[in-house]
């Protein structure tokens, strides 16, 4: 099938291992994405200020709900690439790849009209308080303009996750997060140009990523060899993928649509409240990396498996996925609970202010529940990987709901932690409900492609 040699294999070596080598590139990936934004708030917040820093959260609640989308919609339609991948089906893999492409490509130049178009409308439906509103929208503008490269990316590294490779991605992202801090770094300290700077650099930054992914992928899809033909549209195939991608894309985005929705609770606490609550929001958008891409990768796993018609091996990938996100979630409760002082101090030079409080009691709090968010994610995964979405689709809209209404109808009463308390709240019933769901083993019986 490929001309490469890999160190490992989901279909064959041992689940535990084809997992921990498989999860760990994408872990490292996802941080080094996750820096796009957190460098960019670091930056504003030690170099432009705190209301710079407020500017720049505001903006992300709404930009990682795009986001979300991109990797959502991309795992979601990468299942399919997966099951036609561990079937051996090469050339319907290859017509499932470009067929994916050309629909995102479409996708995220609708999204990113709509989002230029409506860009201060967005920010008003959110209360962004009006001292940093200019700012605010400044920012998601240009982020709006650089959309298209964000959802390119994310897509071409969920097929390369898909067909098994999670190092390529996280090589890129490795590239184009150092070059993002280093455009930050001229842009705001050389150039003088504050949040408009960041959101420049991090466009560039994409752009260059998503350009390099693209021809990296072509040249891997060379590699895998087949006498068959292959297209590079197939409208029969866009049913299977919209109805995996849907709730995929909302199973990923559920954390930031939350965070969207409650957020204009948040900013009705005032611009150095929203300060802090973006510090601790980007610490928790790291935080959760390794749970997101034990998901993806239990997703991956079980199509390919799926594919092999190995069901049996599912299970027992599901259950090392428990090993590994409860000694994750242990390390990074141990790891707030001793320096959260110090993580909110990269975004807050002044220690003794409202934001400073804030953002420590965000992450101090959330630090004991974040295997909550790895078991649903873990199970998440599987089903997703099945083709199994009906449960999975129900858990998460029980998380989100949760979520919103304790934050606003609790919030306004006593006050700002409700936002992050109710976090695990959602986690907790997402994850009764899939597992449940996964229990009744009717997941084993659905089918995704032809044989």
């Amino acid at each position: 099938m490929s001309t490469t040699k890999k160190k490992y294999n989901m279909i064959t070596d041992h689940p535990g291992k084809a997992l921990l080598m498989f999860v760990i590139p994408m872990i490292l990936g996802n941080l080094f994405q996750q820096f796009y934004n957190i460098t960019d708030s670091v930056i504003v917040g030690r170099f432009v200020g705190e209301q710079a820093l407020a500017a720049v959260g505001a903006s992300a609640a709404i930009t990682n709900v795009f986001i979300a989308i991109a990797i959502g919609g991309g795992n979601g339609s990468a299942v399919v690439v997966s099951q036609f991948f561990g079937a051996g089906k090469i050339a319907k893999m290859k017509t499932a790849v470009f067929t994916t492409l050309i629909n995102f490509i479409v996708i995220s130049v609708c999204l990113a009209s709509f989002g230029l178009l409506f860009n201060d409308q967005i920010l008003t439906w959110v209360n962004t308080p009006a001292d940093i509103f200019e700012d605010a929208g400044v920012y998601l503008a240009i982020y709006f303009m650089g959309l298209p490269f964000l959802f390119m990316y994310n897509v071409q590294a969920s097929i390369f996750n898909s067909l098994g490779d999670s190092k390529k991605p996280l090589y890129l992202l490795i590239f184009s997060s150092l070059l993002n801090i280093v455009l930050d770094l001229v842009f705001v300290i050389s150039f003088h140009e504050g949040v408009r700077g960041v959101a420049i650099a991090t466009l560039i930054a994409q752009g260059v990523s998503a350009v390099l992914s693209f021809f990296l992928l072509m040249k891997k899809l060379k590699g895998y060899e087949t006498t068959e033909k292959y297209s590079f549209y197939d409208k029969n195939m866009v049913g299977s993928m919209v109805r995996i991608a849907v709730p995929s894309t909302l199973q990923q985005s559920i954390v930031h649509i939350g965070i969207l929705l409650v957020q204009s609770v948040v900013n009705s606490f005032g611009s150095a409240a929203l300060a802090g609550y973006a510090a601790g929001t980007r610490i928790e958008s790291l935080s959760i990396v390794p749970m997101l891409a034990m998901g993806n990768a239990m997703s991956t796993f079980t199509a390919q498996n799926i594919g092999a018609g190995k069901l049996e091996r599912v299970k027992e990938g599901y259950k090392m996925s428990y090993v590994i996100v409860l000694t994750t979630g242990l390390l990074l409760c141990m790891m707030y609970q001793l320096f959260g002082d110090f993580f909110i101090s990269l975004f807050l030079e002044d220690t003794s202010g409202e934001a400073y409080a804030v953002g420590i009691e965000f992450i101090t709090f959330l630090s004991f529940f974040y295997s909550f968010i790895g078991l649903k994610q873990s199970v998440d995964g599987l089903l997703r990987g099945a083709g199994d979405v009906a449960a999975f689709t129900t858990a998460n809209l029980v998380n989100l709901s949760i979520r919103v209404i304790v934050t606003n109808v609790f919030a306004p009463i006593y006050g700002i932690q409700v936002a992050w308390m109710a976090v695990p709240m959602g986690w907790a019933a997402n994850y009764i409900i899939s597992f449940s769901w996964y229990l009744t083993g009717k997941w084993k019986r659905i089918k995704v492609i032809k044989k």
